[in-house]
């Protein structure tokens, strides 16, 4: 979440004048990600969220994440809900953005999870899989493989005044993935993008699943391999194997994995690893001027490349392939 486009009072008042969710008493934008613009809405019937898409969030696109939400919620995953306004619908425009209002959920996302945190992780996004399974939509992932030389154009002749060298370390990177990329394995709806900070916790029971707007059609074990990045890395960089047992287990006792899955699992992980590392790599060289966003560290992800780089089977993620 973050906020590029400012909203005056006045504006956001008349928009939710269409709504059935009362009078806005306060609202106050939200810093944290890179993605959209994001507001807390406190309304006389209590806090809404609304999202401005914008940057890389196509309007054609937003139907599908808004129906996947209602869907998922449908089939027993704890989500936000999107609001529909008094002409039934859940999309809607502010200050010349699409613009949408989901429901607010309760719980607190973890700064440093735990294992236990880990493992309720790999059970959720495991069911969230299953749920998806008879979504009738699909929305290609754009930002899987074949979008990632697109990025590379996009930063990698600024990539060294980063990081000594970074240029030619994407450059064999990319060409490694390109050509070694798998094909072939269960695809389903994923989340893509299931940081801790888009998954909520009462305490240490994982309470909802936040922030769909990456969602998309593509390999399932790719969404773990980005939670095992996300989820299992400590702040020096170095790789929790027990976090990473907690999640791989707990996933695979919901959904098994086949060993086709589990054989691709590493390069998998690479690929995540790459795809993060870029677009942070593109936020980190252009900030818009004025907008409340913090761009996050794209070497962390250089780092967690590495790691997996040597990996040369699932065991060095602390788990054995049935």
């Amino acid at each position: 979440m973050a906020v590029y486009t400012d909203v005056a009072a006045e504006d956001l008042g008349a928009f939710l004048a269409g709504y059935d969710i009362g009078e806005l008493l306060a609202y106050k934008g939200i810093a944290e990600g890179v993605e959209n613009s994001n507001f807390l809405v406190h309304t006389s019937r209590g806090y809404f969220i609304l999202t401005l898409y914008e940057r890389r969030v196509a309007e054609r696109d937003v139907p599908f994440f808004l129906a996947l939400m209602e869907h998922l919620a449908s089939r027993g995953i704890t989500c936000p809900q999107p609001v529909r306004n008094r002409a039934g619908e859940t999309l809607g425009r502010l200050t010349g953005r699409p613009a949408a209002i989901v429901t607010f959920l309760d719980g607190m996302w973890i700064r440093r999870p735990s294992a236990a945190h880990c493992a309720g992780l790999g059970e959720a996004l495991a069911r969230l899989h299953l749920a998806g399974a008879d979504f009738p939509m699909r929305r290609q992932n754009a930002l899987s493989v074949a979008g990632w030389r697109q990025l590379y154009a996009a930063c990698g002749d600024r990539a060294n005044d980063v990081q000594r060298d970074l240029k030619a370390s994407l450059a064999a990177e990319l060409d490694v993935l390109e050509g070694e990329w798998p094909a072939g394995l269960p695809q389903g709806v994923i989340h893509a993008d299931l940081f801790p900070d888009n998954v909520f916790f009462l305490g240490d029971k994982l309470s909802g699943l936040i922030d769909f707007y990456f969602a998309c059609t593509d390999t399932l074990v790719y969404d773990v391999a980005i939670c095992l990045n996300a989820w299992c890395f400590e702040q020096d960089h170095s790789y929790n194997v027990t976090k990473g047992r907690a999640l791989l287990a707990s996933y695979a006792k919901t959904r098994p994995l086949s060993p086709a899955e589990w054989d691709k699992l590493p390069l998998l992980a690479r690929g995540a690893a790459l795809r993060f590392l870029l677009t942070r790599l593109v936020d980190w060289l252009d900030v818009p001027p004025g907008a409340l966003v913090r761009p996050k560290d794209p070497i962390e992800y250089l780092r967690k490349l590495r790691f997996h780089q040597k990996v040369t089977g699932v065991r060095d993620y602390g788990v054995t392939a049935p």
